[in-house]
C-alpha cells in the first residue's frame, strides 16, 4: 500500500501550493447554483479524510467492517466550512492528508483484501477503498481549479 500513500503525498505536494495561491474571494466561488464553494469542497475532503481514517485502521481488525454511510451535506454545512479561512482549510486539509498516508502505508498485506461495507453499499476491498481514496480526492480538487 505504499504506492497509494507516496501517490497521496505526491498530490498534497502538487495541490497545497496551488490551493494556498486563491484568494479568499476566489475561495468562495461555486461552480453554479446548489454547487459547493470551494472551501465546501475542500471542507469535504477534510471529512473524507476523517471518516477514511477510521476505515483504514479498523477494516485491519474488523473483516467484513461495517461502516455508515456519510451525509455529505450535513456534514459541510454542519461545520461551517462557507465561513471558515481558507489558509486554515488548507493547512488541515495538508495535514490530515499527511496522516492518511501514513495509515494507508502501514496497512498490512494480509489486510488488503479485508472487506469494507460502506452504508449500503456493495462490499469492496480496503484496498479498492484506499486506491479510491485518492481518485475521489483527484476528483474534487479537479473541481476546485
Amino acid at each position: 500500500m505504499k504506492d497509494v500513500a507516496d501517490e497521496l503525498v505526491g498530490v498534497v505536494r502538487e495541490w497545497a501550493p496551488r490551493l494556498g495561491g486563491l484568494s479568499e474571494a476566489d475561495s468562495r466561488q461555486t461552480r453554479g447554483p446548489e454547487k459547493w464553494s470551494k472551501r465546501e469542497i475542500i471542507g469535504h475532503l477534510i471529512d473524507s479524510a476523517v471518516n477514511n481514517t477510521h476505515r483504514f485502521v479498523r477494516a485491519q481488525r474488523e473483516n467484513p467492517l461495517r461502516f455508515p454511510g456519510y451525509e455529505q451535506e450535513h456534514w459541510v454545512a454542519s461545520q461551517g466550512y462557507r465561513e471558515r479561512p481558507w489558509g486554515e482549510l488548507i493547512g488541515l486539509w495538508g495535514a490530515l492528508n499527511g496522516h492518511v498516508a501514513e495509515a494507508i502505508a502501514r496497512i498490512p498485506e494480509n489486510a488488503k483484501g479485508n472487506q469494507c461495507v460502506i452504508g449500503a453499499d456493495a462490499p469492496v476491498t480496503l484496498e479498492f477503498v484506499a486506491r479510491d481514496y485518492v481518485r475521489h480526492l483527484r476528483h474534487h480538487l479537479g473541481q476546485i481549479l
